[in-house]
């Protein structure tokens, strides 16, 4: 008889706890404003929120902000490949903009999330609120 030792953590056990945090921001312009301010607000409240909900934050993915298209950014493609890797259950990501500022492009990654079991969550507080939690599974 020969017995199968290598066991598979469902992906939905494991790694729906787990999340990657996504910040990706406009540097901060200004005589008075710290150019860095924007990405550690982002983290910030991306931290707290993952707290807040039980979340692990696993890695964190930093790209500049600027390119529409996600598929050109480096930052969001190693996101994307943590999710099909079903390292992470959850994407969380401070506003809808920050993937992509062109709505179709934002959706289709959104969805391309959510097809390989990871939801995409808005951390910010005003849009976590109105999606419940922020959830767009």
């Amino acid at each position: 008889m020969v017995t199968n030792t290598t066991q598979e953590t469902p992906r939905s056990t494991h790694a729906s706890t787990l999340a990657v945090l996504y910040v990706c921001v406009e540097r901060g312009t200004g005589a008075h404003i710290d150019p860095g301010l924007p990405a550690s607000r982002a983290r910030e409240e991306g931290h707290s929120f993952a707290r807040r909900h039980g979340l692990t934050i696993t890695h964190e993915i930093t790209d500049a902000f600027g390119e529409p298209a996600p598929h050109k950014r480096a930052g969001w493609n190693k996101v994307r490949e943590l999710v099909q890797r079903g390292e992470v259950g959850a994407v969380i990501v401070r506003w809808p903009t920050a993937i992509s500022p062109d709505h179709e492009q934002r959706y289709d990654e959104v969805r391309w999330c959510k097809d390989h079991g990871s939801g995409v969550l808005f951390s910010w507080a005003p849009l976590a609120a109105m999606a419940g939690c922020g959830a767009t599974r």
